[in-house]
């Protein structure tokens, strides 16, 4: 998941702008009597400041895709900021770099201008690495990083020659208000992107599904059922029924179901293939676990996929499917398991492997799932383990 900037880095830009406040207040309000609280505040000010950029860093690498402890950037980031810090806690003992007089005034010294040079350092790094991977970003990042790294890089060059501005204080404010705007826009336009992608996926799967053969087959066998086994026929159109309510209303759904409502519209299906094959269909369930939602969808074409290539009417050896569900410490999982002739002769190059495809993306899109399919170890049959994490 995607560590929310709001989280770590706003705080501490909170806190900075808290900590300058209560030093301006200080420094021109209460008088000489209040220097240490002053000082204090100009510690906390620039111990505050220097987390910034640093916290950005995270961000950034995040975005990239890279780890970040293994990163150039961040290694090289953090040792700046070591600087920085050594070079802070040094001033509080020398007058070389800033200080406050007895009468709570304050001056800077000599080499202020060597308390300047970490952040700038690091604000270039981050430039730098931002355009190199700028195939990465989406433009709404290139714009929101760039502003709040651009601005106040310039306010701290203008507050090196020019003294008592609170240029950077002022400049981060309001470039972090820009940020936050442009990755605020970047988000929405992000989850618009999702949910039309997961509907356009989601009808491809359904379309795939309604295939004409096994609806002709399906009121075949009603139609003959209705002068044989009137009681039967009446079932199977019920099933029937359930199975084509549930296809459309999945269709429909923009968000995750509860596992109960796939669990039914897959039980409907394979009443209705029952009636086909009889005794060349065989059905388990194993599913105590059912307090989780999926992706509409998502059981029920690995089902069909499952029937469709493991029913073999000249065999004599029935198709067996069993659905088992388990629930673990990361998330909730579901088994398909069928004795049928395994992945290398499931015809992956035609339209039920597509609907599994989408099924995958699917997974991943609306809740970081997973499915994985593989040969039962006697190489007859395929498992299909679909993994949802706990949300």
């Amino acid at each position: 998941m995607e560590p929310p900037l709001l989280y770590g880095f706003f705080p501490i830009l909170i806190a900075y702008i808290t900590s300058d406040i209560i030093e301006q207040i200080s420094f021109y309000f209460l008088g000489s009597d209040f220097w240490l609280l002053t000082e204090v505040g100009i510690f906390l000010e620039s111990f505050f400041s220097s987390m910034l950029v640093p916290l950005l860093s995270v961000q950034i690498l995040h975005y990239a895709g890279e780890n970040i402890k293994e990163s150039l950037l961040f290694r090289l980031e953090s040792l700046l900021w070591g600087i920085y810090l050594v070079l802070l806690i040094v001033t509080q003992f020398t007058d070389k770099i800033y200080y406050k007089t007895e009468d709570n005034v304050y001056f800077r010294g000599p080499l202020y201008f060597l308390l300047l040079i970490p952040p700038a350092l690091m604000t270039f790094l981050n430039i730098g690495y931002i355009i190199m991977k700028r195939d990465v970003f989406s433009r709404s990042q290139i714009k929101a990083f760039l502003v709040f790294l651009l601005i106040p890089l310039g306010c701290i060059l203008i507050q090196m020659f020019s003294y008592g501005l609170l240029m950077i204080v002022i400049g981060t404010s309001v470039a972090a208000l820009f940020m936050f705007g442009y990755l605020l826009t970047d988000v929405a336009a992000e989850q618009i992107r999702q949910k039309e992608e997961n509907a356009i996926l989601k009808t491809e799967t359904a379309v795939l599904q309604m295939r004409p053969h096994f609806i002709y087959n399906t009121m075949t066998s009603i139609y003959y059922l209705c002068e044989q086994d009137p009681q039967k026929a009446q079932k199977v159109t019920l099933d029937f029924t359930t199975y084509l309510r549930k296809n459309f209303n999945a269709i429909a759904k923009q968000d995750m179901i509860p596992f109960d409502e796939e669990l039914v519209h897959t039980q409907a299906y394979l009443a209705v293939e029952q009636v086909r094959f009889e005794d060349k269909l065989l059905i388990e369930f194993d599913t105590p676990h059912m307090e989780f939602c999926l992706p509409p969808l998502t059981l029920q074409p690995i089902v069909e996929n499952a029937v469709k290539y493991g029913v073999d009417p000249e065999n004599s050896d029935p198709l067996t499917i069993k659905i088992t569900t388990v629930e673990n410490e990361d998330g909730s999982v579901i088994t398909i398991e069928d004795s049928g002739p395994g992945l290398d002769n499931a015809g992956e190059n035609d339209q039920p492997h597509t609907a599994i495809l989408n099924i995958k993306k699917r997974l991943a899109l609306m809740c970081n799932g997973t499915l994985t399919l593989r040969n039962r170890d006697d190489d007859t049959g395929t498992i299909a383990t679909i993994f949802i994490p706990k949300q």
